[in-house]
Order: C-alpha cells, then structure tokens, then sequence
C-alpha cells in the first residue's frame, strides 16, 4: 500500500514538474522567456498547441495552457515584435499532434 502512495505521488510531482503552463507578461522584464511568433512552423524553433485544459499541457512537447494569473504559471512569457530580440520563436499550430520541438537545443528553455 506504501509503495502504491509513493508511486502516485511520485507521478503527481513528475507531471507537475514538466507541465507547460504559460502567462503572457506586460514586460520584458517580468518574463522568463522572450517569444516570437513565426509565420510559418518552418521559421519556428517550438510549434505550439494552445490547449483548453491544463491536464493536457503536460511534459515540454509544446502543449502550452494560458493560465489567468502569473503565480499559476510555470513560465512568464513576454511576446517580441522582432525575432532577434526573441530567446524562442514559436509557431502556434492549429492541432495538438504538429506540436514539437524543431530545435531541441533550446528546450531547456521551457523547463
């Protein structure tokens, strides 16, 4: 019975650890990550789904959920008008499955 609570717990805190839930700050200097958004996935390093739930935004595979207050967030995002001035470009794609990582060296932005 010990061993099944543990387990439980342990997945809860693996699945919160890794959940990709995202504010959009007023300021770059509030943010964790400057953004892009590309026009074409082919231009972006991340291709990101907005999901309707936070259940669904799990792992970093570019399931992202806009959480309502900055304290729920995992990661505070700031949108750039420019993609020099930007840390990640992303495209926002219109199903969850074309989600992905294009550049994987820049995931350990999003942990």
């Amino acid at each position: 019975m010990k061993r099944i609570m543990l387990l439980s717990v342990l997945c809860f805190l693996g699945i919160q650890l890794f959940s990709q839930k995202v504010y959009s700050v007023d300021s770059k200097y509030d943010a964790d990550i400057k953004v892009y958004v590309a026009d074409s996935k082919y231009d972006a390093d991340l291709v990101v789904y907005k999901c309707d739930s936070k259940y669904d935004a799990t792992d970093n595979k570019g399931l992202w959920y806009f959480v309502d207050s900055k304290y729920d967030a995992d990661k505070k995002v700031y949108f750039v008008d420019s993609k020099y001035d930007a840390d990640l470009i992303i495209y926002f794609a219109s199903s969850k499955y074309d989600a992905e990582w294009r550049t994987s060296s820049k995931k350990q932005l999003m942990y």
